[in-house]
């Protein structure tokens, strides 16, 4: 199972983080990715969301770098388990096209 979780908003990652504990709990060996975008970027610089990138490290964690430049999100910034990605739209067509599941948060 290949699942992208997709988080635009800021109240959504709570949510997001709901849902791949409970797939990773019935499904261990899913292959899944937090794509942010948006607002949602600030999100990977929550204490919150370091705890949890470093309690589920298989998952692959991406910010889309258009939406880090728009609220001012520097790459240094990002924990390291971050991928940043030129575009989170480009890149959830891609995942989309590797067989990925998506899931809207």
């Amino acid at each position: 199972m290949k699942v992208v979780f997709h988080v635009d908003e800021l109240g959504m990652i709570r949510e997001a983080r709901h849902n791949i504990e409970y797939v990773l709990l019935t499904e261990p060996d899913a292959e899944i990715v937090l794509l942010m975008n948006g607002e949602a970027v600030q999100g990977y610089l929550l204490p919150r969301m370091s705890k949890f990138m470093k309690e589920y490290q298989d998952v692959t964690y991406q910010a889309c770098h258009q939406s880090m430049r728009n609220f001012r999100v520097r790459s240094k910034q990002m924990h390291e388990q971050v991928e940043i990605i030129e575009s989170g739209v480009i890149g959830l067509v891609k995942l989309q096209e590797q067989g990925y599941s998506y899931v809207k948060c």
